[in-house]
């Protein structure tokens, strides 16, 4: 990106938002990571031979095993990403993602004040690029006070809202069957108690008219 044209400065302003990033410097990191494995594989598209061929799959199985690629994927899709790709792979984006943190910018914060482990790793850079495999090693550290889930810094409010207004219509939608199937069996144990009133009157009646017929 030119520094000085306006839509690449609006961009940058965009990404260091959506991404918490706190200088150009990281933009200026993630475009170099890029442009870096799409020259090399340029250079692989065109050298064909053995080695050629052994360095393109050294740099796709590399690229998968970052979550940049998917299986499968060849040399072309390396020039098909974007910065964001990048940026998406950085641990801030994932411990945010996780919903280990209520924002972007708090999941840079409780990086660089090492609460956040990566396997057995304290990690304490928010641009570290995060594997596949690592991504659900990603947590906090035990001694950590964040480790709780009820620490002030982790509860959203509004998720929390949410999730209590849905737990009270799932309640009151329970206590509402519950009272439709209770009603259903108070009008047929009713409903019940008529048909047996109609029995026993019927008998009454036959055995009125029996003993009626005998006297006579």
């Amino acid at each position: 990106m030119h520094p000085w044209i306006q839509s690449n400065i609006e961009s940058e302003k965009k990404i260091k938002e959506e991404y918490g990033l706190k200088n150009k410097t990281e933009i200026f990191i993630a475009n170099s990571f890029l442009k870096k494995y799409k020259n090399i594989a340029k250079a692989l598209i065109a050298k064909k031979t053995e080695q050629g061929e052994k360095e393109k799959l050294q740099i796709l199985k590399k690229l998968q095993q970052l979550g940049l690629l998917s299986v499968g994927s060849d040399l072309d899709q390396i020039l098909g990403l974007e910065m964001k790709d990048v940026l998406e792979r950085r641990l801030q984006s994932i411990v945010f993602r996780k919903g280990l943190a209520k924002s972007i910018n708090q999941a840079r914060q409780f990086i660089v004040h090492r609460h956040i482990m990566v396997g057995d790793k304290e990690i304490s850079m928010p641009s570290y690029l995060v594997s596949l495999e690592e991504e659900n090693k990603i947590g906090f550290k035990m001694n950590s006070s964040l480790a709780s889930e009820d620490h002030p810094e982790r509860i959203n409010t509004e998720a929390k809202e949410i999730k209590e207004e849905v737990e009270a219509i799932k309640d009151h939608q329970k206590k509402s069957n519950s009272k439709s199937k209770k009603k259903e069996v108070e009008d047929t144990e009713d409903l019940d108690a008529d048909v047996l009133d109609a029995e026993v009157l019927e008998e009454s009646e036959n055995l009125g008219l029996v003993e009626e017929e005998n006297e006579n």
